[in-house]
This record gives C-alpha cells, sequence and structure tokens, in this order.
C-alpha cells in the first residue's frame, strides 16, 4: 500500500510540473506577441506621421484660386501658376535672437514655401540661398512681443511672403511663392 501511495504521490507530482511549465509556456507566448503588436504599432505610428511633413505633398487647386475669363491668366491676388501645391522645405531652421522689453529672447522658425506647379518648384529650389537671406532680413526686424501673438506670428507670416514675391518677380519674372508656411516655431 505505501508503495501505491507513493506511486500516486509521483504521478500527481508530474502532473503538477507539467501544469506549471505550460502555463509558463503560455505566459510567454502571450507576452512576445503583446511586445510584437506594440512594436509594430509604434513603427507604423512613428513612420506613418513622419512622412507627411518631410516629402513633398501634392494637393488639387484649391477653391479660392478663380482665373480671368478670356485671357486664361490668374487673379494677381493669387501670384503664382495654378497647378498642384508642392511644398519647398528650407534646408535649415532659422536661428536668431529678438530683442523684447523685458530681455532678448531666441527664435527658431522652420519655414516650407507653398508653390504651384513645377517650374515655380525649380525657380524656388534654385533660389533657396537668396531666399534664406530674405527672410532671415525680415525676422532680424522682428520684435519679441509682436511674436509672443499669433497676430504678429501672422504679421511676421506675411511682411516674408511679401519680400520672397518681391525678389522672386525681380528674378524670374513672377512671384513664384504662393504662401510662407511656419511649420515649426519655437521662441524662448
Amino acid at each position: 500500500m505505501a508503495d501505491e501511495k507513493g506511486k500516486a504521490e509521483g504521478k500527481e507530482a508530474d502532473l503538477e510540473a507539467d501544469g506549471g511549465g505550460k502555463k509558463k509556456k503560455m505566459m510567454i507566448i502571450i507576452i512576445a506577441v503583446v511586445v510584437l503588436l506594440a512594436g509594430g504599432g509604434a513603427y507604423f505610428f512613428l513612420m506613418g506621421g513622419d512622412s507627411a511633413t518631410t516629402t513633398e505633398q501634392t494637393d488639387t487647386v484649391s477653391e479660392g484660386e478663380s482665373s480671368t475669363v478670356g485671357s486664361g491668366s490668374i487673379d494677381e491676388a493669387q501670384g503664382a501658376q495654378v497647378g498642384s501645391a508642392l511644398y519647398v522645405p528650407m534646408p535649415r531652421p532659422f536661428r536668431f535672437n529678438v530683442p523684447g522689453a523685458a530681455r532678448d529672447r531666441f527664435v527658431e522658425i522652420r519655414v516650407q514655401l507653398l508653390v504651384r506647379g513645377e517650374d515655380n518648384e525649380e525657380n524656388a529650389k534654385m533660389h533657396v540661398p537668396l531666399i534664406e537671406s530674405t527672410l532671415l532680413n525680415i525676422f532680424s526686424q522682428a520684435n519679441a512681443d509682436d511674436l509672443a501673438t499669433s497676430a504678429g506670428k501672422e504679421a511676421l507670416k506675411q511682411q516674408s511672403l511679401a519680400a520672397v514675391q518681391l525678389v522672386m518677380k525681380d528674378l524670374e519674372g513672377n512671384k513664384t511663392v504662393e504662401k510662407v508656411l511656419f511649420t515649426g516655431f519655437v521662441m524662448q
């Protein structure tokens, strides 16, 4: 009888060991699947979001553009050709100091130019150093107190656009750039 009790206890111990091992294996598999799904989700989230801001984007002609009937030319207020929207990024962010009432501030602005058509895109890319110089000249005239407000930032965009369009009109005969976009703005 003692021999039978020993065998029964041995079988129960083996079953418990197998049950515990199966539970451990199952937990490891579940953890591995969760980690892989989380990694895949993170990759999709991070890589999917960056591509929209770093590559050139094309859009259809916006509703705000109108052409003059009969002559086929664009409304002069638009200042660019009808075509797909292309974004020309400035290669480096603009970093500069601006004076303020209380203290001087450090500003960093990332800029992209909205142009219409491939010809205007090529013209803008060809003259990037001149455009950078023009923008830096406009930015350095700014005041920290004005840049702290959204109205001040919008005024800086309009001044920048006017200056860039003037320079491009002198060089290429057309305004080339439709908008100056601030894709990053930091003031410390």
